[in-house]
């Protein structure tokens, strides 16, 4: 080859080179159980395009719905410590095995309102934190669920309409409220359920409207009672190895991303609860509140289990009695 060609062809690699290091981008899969048209998976729709934006299509996060990573849900967490996915949104009740202190939020008619629960996370969340990190994490955001709401095949409106009722919980602290008003609870992750009701392995759910609506509960009940027993929050965590291998200024660019849209993300879920508690009513689902009577009845009956949840996991005694004396 002549030098003219040499120099023309060394001058064309570098350019080529160059181009490829300019177009770079670190690519992360997230793994999520929710299906497509979820809330929790618009929302990371929204943060994933808030994040290509804002690093200039540095990091380009893809979103992966309806567990079609094979992730269940129970296994968010160890598959982010792990990296087998680099990010993902987890449902924290389900987290409990990995550390039994998340099921803070989760405790019956501890923060049955968003205005508790987002107190409530004042308390929390520093631990959360620290617990992601010792598990090679990093929380980027965290939303609510809707109220958890009771699906049945009979109205309910006393606790005697609970006893022998078969139905799906996520948690201990389910099980055992559950347990308590005298129904036989069964823990199962999400992609479970709709197989269990259409088998009549359970004859109950405890979720959320949104998750009602997901399911198509009106295909195998009619009832549902707005209990609002449990608070429930899912949190996007990112793998620590992927994170440290970006820029300080691309971290500082995602985790801008993730405060600004939280707030937002939260509004969608005081959203999505009125719209799909319309969309169960145009199904035929019957929607009904618990009377005061009832509502006194399965306050009685949770009550004892906060201080159970304090004894049996110590260290999450000091967030919620920091928590109660903050509310009070």
């Amino acid at each position: 080859m002549k030098m003219g060609n040499v120099i023309a062809f060394t001058a064309t690699c570098a350019l080529a080179f160059a181009a490829t290091a300019a177009s770079a981008e670190t690519a992360w899969d997230m793994s999520i159980v929710w299906p497509e048209g979820n809330f929790h998976t618009q929302n990371a729709m929204a943060f994933a395009e808030g994040v290509k934006e804002a690093t200039d299509g540095e990091v380009v996060i893809t979103v992966h719905s309806g567990g079609a990573l094979g992730i269940k849900g129970p296994e968010g967490m160890a598959a982010v410590r792990d990296g087998l996915v680099p990010i993902a949104d987890i449902l924290l009740n389900q987290q409990v095995g990995e550390a039994p202190v998340l099921g803070i939020e989760t405790l019956p008619f501890m923060a049955p309102t968003m205005a508790e629960l987002a107190l409530l996370h004042k308390f929390y969340r520093p631990k959360l934190e620290e617990i992601a990190e010792s598990m090679n994490q990093k929380v980027l955001y965290m939303v609510p669920w809707p109220g958890q709401a009771v699906y049945s095949p009979n109205k309910i409106e006393t606790l005697d309409d609970m006893k022998g009722l078969t139905i799906r919980v996520v948690d201990a602290n389910g099980t055992a409220f559950f347990e308590a008003l005298g129904a036989t609870p069964i823990q199962m992750p999400w992609g479970e359920v709709v197989p269990s009701l259409a088998a009549g392995t359970i004859k109950g759910v405890t979720t959320s409207s949104s998750s009602g609506v997901d399911g198509a509960f009106w295909e195998f009940t009619k009832n549902m009672s707005t209990f609002n027993w449990q608070a429930s929050s899912n949190m996007v965590s990112v793998n620590l190895d992927a994170w440290n291998a970006l820029e300080p200024e691309t971290q500082a660019a995602i985790e801008d991303v993730a405060a600004r849209l939280e707030g937002q993300f939260w509004l969608n879920s005081r959203a999505e609860d009125a719209k799909k508690i319309a969309t169960l009513k145009e199904h035929g689902m019957d929607v009904s509140a618990p009377s005061p009577e009832l509502q006194a009845a399965l306050l009685e009956k949770a009550l004892p289990l906060w201080e159970e949840f304090k004894t049996r996991v110590p260290d999450a005694a000091p967030v919620i009695d920091a928590y109660l004396t903050a509310r009070d």
